[in-house]
Order: C-alpha cells, then sequence, then structure tokens
C-alpha cells in the first residue's frame, strides 16, 4: 500500500472510531455533507484537539497544512492586499478558506451561498457572515457589479459541467469592474495518467460526479469573453491529487 493509501486507511478507521458516517446531500449541487457531515466532525476535531480547519486537512484529507498553503498563495498574489469591502463565497461548507479569509482582510460584508444548513447555521453564529438562500445554481439574492471578491474553493470539482458553469456565469455577473474571482477546478493539468488511474480505482462514496473536470482552456476563454483576464494559477493539494486555482480579474 502506498503512503498516501496508508492515510487514508487510517483516517478511516479514526472517523469510524469517531463516529464519523457519511451522508447524501438532497440539493441538485450535491453539498459538503456528502463528505464531511456535521456533527461527526466536529466530535472527532475536538477529541483530537485540533481546529475544523486542521482536522480535515490532517485527518480526513491526509494533507496537512492545505489551507494555509492555498491562502498564503493568494496574499503573495496580492488579492487580499486589494482590501475587498466585500466577499462572496460558494460552497464553504466547514468555513476553511472563509476563516483564514478573514484573518487576512476585514470585508463589511461577506456573503456564503451553502447547501448544507447545520454548516451554514454554525458559519453565520461564529464569524457573522450573511448566508443567502441557494437557489439552483444562481446568486440571484446578490446585485449586480457588487462584489469584490468572489471565491470558491473545492467545490467545481463536485459539480457537472454545466452546473459550474452556471456558477461561472452569475460569478462573473456579481463581481464589480476592478474585483477579483478566485475558484479551483481540476484541469488537465491535475490529471495526468498516474492520477487518472488513482482516481479510477480508489472508490469511495459521495456524488458520482466527484471529481469533475473542466478544461483550463474553456475556463480562461470564457472568462475572457466576460471581460476577465487571468491573473495567475497554481496547483493546489486535492486528497489524492491535486486541483488548480485561478485568479481572474474583471475589467474596471
Amino acid at each position: 500500500m502506498t503512503a498516501a493509501g496508508r492515510a487514508k486507511s487510517g483516517a478511516k478507521r479514526l472517523l469510524e472510531r469517531a463516529g464519523f458516517q457519511l451522508v447524501r446531500s438532497t440539493t441538485p449541487q450535491g453539498g459538503v455533507d456528502d463528505f464531511i457531515p456535521f456533527e461527526p466532525t466536529m466530535r472527532a476535531a475536538r477529541a483530537a484537539s485540533l481546529s475544523v480547519c486542521d482536522y480535515i486537512d490532517e485527518v480526513m484529507n491526509g494533507t496537512p497544512g492545505a489551507t494555509q498553503s492555498t491562502i498564503d498563495e493568494l496574499r503573495t498574489l496580492g488579492v487580499f492586499a486589494a482590501m475587498p469591502d466585500t466577499v462572496l463565497e460558494i460552497g464553504p461548507g466547514s468555513g476553511r478558506y472563509l476563516e483564514k479569509t478573514l484573518e487576512e482582510c476585514s470585508p463589511t460584508r461577506y456573503e456564503i451561498y451553502e447547501t448544507a444548513e447545520p454548516w451554514a447555521n454554525y458559519l453565520v453564529d461564529t464569524f457573522r457572515v450573511i448566508a443567502q438562500p441557494v437557489t439552483g445554481f444562481s446568486l440571484d439574492t446578490t446585485p449586480d457589479n457588487s462584489v469584490d471578491l468572489v471565491q470558491a474553493h473545492k467545490v467545481f470539482n463536485t459539480l457537472t459541467f454545466l452546473g459550474a458553469c452556471r456558477y461561472f456565469f452569475e460569478m462573473a455577473r456579481v463581481t464589480r469592474p476592478g474585483g477579483r474571482i478566485v475558484f479551483d477546478v481540476m484541469t488537465e493539468t491535475c490529471l495526468t495518467p498516474e492520477t487518472m488511474h488513482v482516481w479510477a480505482t480508489r472508490g469511495g462514496t459521495g456524488h458520482d460526479s466527484f471529481p469533475s473536470a473542466m478544461p483550463r482552456r474553456t475556463c480562461v476563454d470564457l472568462f475572457a469573453a466576460l471581460d476577465f483576464s487571468l491573473e495567475a494559477g497554481f496547483l493546489a493539494p486535492l486528497g489524492v491529487a491535486s486541483t488548480e486555482v485561478l485568479v481572474f480579474k474583471k475589467t474596471a
């Protein structure tokens, strides 16, 4: 068994001892509860004396520091130096990236669109963010050209191609001129033959669209047509493989 396989096996045993049980979301997008159910995760994190973020990164995913490494890259790229006043996050789930974003900047308004109600309630109570109603693949509660930073982390790898595309159009709509969009997708850069073999043979639980691939050129061309330029791209850990984070800026 490989090191990655041993880590995943050990994590599975620990989760089982902690009472972890995967459940399926009934929302059309799927949801974080497909992979990270609220109550068992909170209990297991407390039992391990870890923050929710560190528990998910270290124990569940076997990638210690993965969330922070993405935030560090975004800081280096100047995403937070722009001091976004309004932030919107699609599918924040456990709030790993939300919490670390708030450590980097102090927006006066932080909106979330999260399908898992227990996690959404937790984020509202803990971080005083605004949970918007989720209707399909829409951000229809948020006005046009109103958000400085729109982000989604570890979301589009779990959606169908068209589901992700529908969100892309919505993200472009709500971003103000000069604002940024940050998200990760599983591009061809992440899909070597070896990686494809791992995904195809590892099995697992959750909805069948995971992991979902997205051509990099498709993203770049679409956002260019929507008046966005690609500022940067970099790889980030995703369990046994990686995903590519893309940073776009809307023409001012």
